[in-house]
């Protein structure tokens, strides 16, 4: 069998994130900074009607939290003022990972651009409309999660780069499963068609995470899995146990990725199964935007 290592150096040689022109053509298929199409109006009953916008927004507060933990532990700093945005919160936690090897500083930081890109495509596509970074906790968020799933009463993913792919195990299926089911809430086709293209980078990180974690040795295969059925408690199931026959996670009768909620999602990112819990987790005041409470919608 071919070496992960080696075969996945080989792909980040040829491959580019595509920026430019062709994000600027998307953008503006869009139609990014139209205020007509990311106002909210309340129907009868005093409730706020979720656009597009919204559910955008939704995911920009699920890309910033990636964003600050990728690019901390790829380079020890988080994402710029700019890409934060005005009155933002701040992050706490983190620092540049211990890497042991130049394929590994590799890894990590692909995937750290990939995700700011994500965050200055949606701010860039909602405009005026794009919510600020909430406050993120990249401490306290941990520990307690570990101490949830079993693992222990405290767990830090900057330690080394083992533990990194194990917080990374945290992140990459939810954003996977959070986009398949935003994705039939949206009415607008080219904003679809850009959730879409988004989703298939996050799932190709999930993938690479999953096969990487495999490799680092049981100890880590242990805690992700641990981790995933913590997971599948709040998020109302939706998981694969992480093996060497079951790499991907998807629906084992369809091969179809899986999709969580908005509120199932905003259960395991605030680390909690209450149906009116607006904060919590990696998000202590919880997230930004019309989308930020269990029993919003």
């Amino acid at each position: 069998m071919r070496d992960v290592d080696d075969f996945l150096g080989k792909l980040l040689t040829r491959r580019r994130f595509l920026a430019g022109a062709g994000t600027a053509a998307v953008l503006s298929a869009i139609g990014c900074g139209s205020s007509s199409k990311t106002t909210t109006t309340p129907p009868t009953g005093g409730q706020t009607q979720l656009t597009d916008a919204d559910y955008l927004n939704f995911a920009l507060n699920l890309e910033y939290l990636e964003a600050s933990y990728y690019l901390i532990a790829a380079t020890g700093s988080g994402l710029s003022a700019t890409d934060m945005g005005s009155g933002a919160g701040t992050v706490t936690g983190g620092s540049m990972v211990p890497f042991s090897s130049q394929i590994q500083m590799e890894y990590a930081n692909e995937i750290a651009q990939n995700e700011l890109n994500h965050v200055r495509f949606l701010r860039q596509a909602l405009g005026s409309a794009a919510v600020p970074m909430p406050p993120i906790d990249l401490v306290n968020s941990f520990n307690a999660a570990a101490m949830a799933a079993g693992i222990g009463p405290s767990f830090n993913p900057f330690q080394s780069f083992e533990t990194f792919l194990v917080g990374a195990f945290v992140f990459e299926d939810v954003g996977v499963t959070a986009y398949s089911g935003a994705a039939p809430l949206l009415q607008n086709k080219t904003y679809l068609g850009a959730a879409a293209g988004i989703q298939a980078v996050e799932a190709y990180h999930a993938g690479e995470v999953r096969t990487l974690v495999l490799q680092a040795g049981s100890t880590y295969v242990g805690y992700a899995n641990q981790i995933s059925a913590l997971r599948g408690q709040l998020g109302g199931g939706n998981e694969t146990t992480l093996s060497a026959t079951t790499i991907v996670a998807a629906n084992p009768n369809t091969a179809i990725a899986y999709a969580r909620t908005p509120q199932q999602v905003l259960n395991i990112v605030y680390a909690t199964s209450s149906a009116s819990a607006s904060s919590g987790g990696f998000f202590p005041s919880g997230l930004n935007g019309n989308i930020k409470s269990t029993g919003s919608m």
